[in-house]
């Protein structure tokens, strides 16, 4: 098939969604499809489209249902999509969700918040990671808790910083923070608290393998998000085996499971210290989680999301094949077209 895959332009080209699109499209082309990935729909014939994003997507499904009303579309719910936009501009956003064929969703709790009758159409497919290149050697000088991902509001980025300062003065916990800042004033936010935190550094955006070497010398990960539709780099720290001190909300309990036991309340400092302090203090418990992680770890194999996606395109393909069956329509051998 001719696949078009819209990725809404972000602030930066490594935010989470151009991470996403971007696997995607590899394993699509590995699946056999061409794909071309771009910013808005520009018109041209497509076979299928794969959306991330409802609210910022809804001009480019609405166009190209307009154009190729019996093309199919697959919708990336985006956590901003299930945990804000569907209650603050509904009306996009929902009319994305109902001329899409089928929703995809990275969590599995996500069905919660779409609407009953669309729930049908929904698939969950974990987004996976690739193992890390060499065995994982954690930091001998001090006990390095990572955050990583870009410095914005709802990634609530100087919690795991504000808890270290709660620590006993003894306490050998370092918070190394990696991502972009999206506004000067966060830039600034953490440029004060390196200077004020002796505990605590922020490295800007950094390449993938610096990513990589830090959840290596981790000893662990602090996902410390107000809403998430699921986290990439919780699929990283599963398959790096570094434990994940994580915010108790949907999208991070979707992906770590209810017994999950490094949660800590949304934006709640004093439980993310003792966390911490417990991860310093405790082998046990550094060793809890790792057992934990390593039950959901399969969930996160590239495999696995591979097979997903060769599923819900198959039965799509059914679905569309059913519908041009009952209409009377001879099916085309090469598209699933509905």
């Amino acid at each position: 098939m001719k696949i078009v895959l819209i990725t809404p332009a972000g602030p930066s080209s490594r935010t989470g969604n151009r991470i996403t699109a971007s696997r995607w499209a590899r394993i699509l082309r590995r699946l056999g499809h061409r794909v071309r990935i771009a910013a808005d729909y520009d018109g041209r014939p497509a076979d299928l489209m794969v959306a991330i994003h409802a609210w910022r997507s809804a001009g480019a499904i609405e166009r190209f249902k307009a154009s190729y009303p019996t093309q199919p579309v697959v919708l990336l719910l985006s956590g901003t999509d299930i945990y804000h936009d569907i209650t603050s501009d509904p009306v996009p956003t929902l009319r994305s969700m109902e001329l899409a064929d089928r929703l995809v969703a990275l969590n599995d709790l996500a069905w919660r918040v779409v609407p009953k009758r669309l729930r049908t159409r929904l698939s969950v497919i974990h987004q996976s990671a690739a193992p890390l290149p060499r065995p994982r050697r954690p930091d001998q000088r001090a006990v390095v808790a990572s955050v990583i991902g870009h410095l914005r509001d709802v990634k609530d980025p100087l919690r795991a910083a504000e808890a270290a300062r709660l620590l006993p003065d003894e306490s050998q916990v370092r918070i190394e923070q990696v991502g972009r800042a999206y506004t000067p004033e966060w830039a600034n936010s953490a440029r004060a608290e390196m200077a004020a935190n002796p505990r605590y550094l922020w490295r800007d955006d950094v390449p993938a393998a610096a990513v990589r070497r830090l959840l290596s010398r981790s000893h662990a990960m602090v996902i410390s998000s107000l809403s998430e539709g699921g986290a990439n780099v919780i699929s990283e720290a599963a398959i790096a085996r570094v434990p994940v001190l994580a915010s108790r909300m949907d999208g991070n309990v979707g992906l770590l499971g209810v017994d999950y036991p490094g949660y800590f309340p949304v934006g709640n400092t004093n439980a993310l210290a003792r966390l911490l302090q417990r991860l310093e203090r405790e082998p046990r418990f550094p060793a809890r989680l790792g057992k934990a992680l390593a039950r959901r770890a399969v969930l996160f194999r590239p495999a696995r999301e591979i097979a997903a996606w060769r599923r819900l395109l198959a039965d799509l393909n059914r679905q569309c094949s059913a519908e041009q069956r009952a209409s009377g329509r001879a099916l085309r051998t090469q598209t699933v077209e509905c």
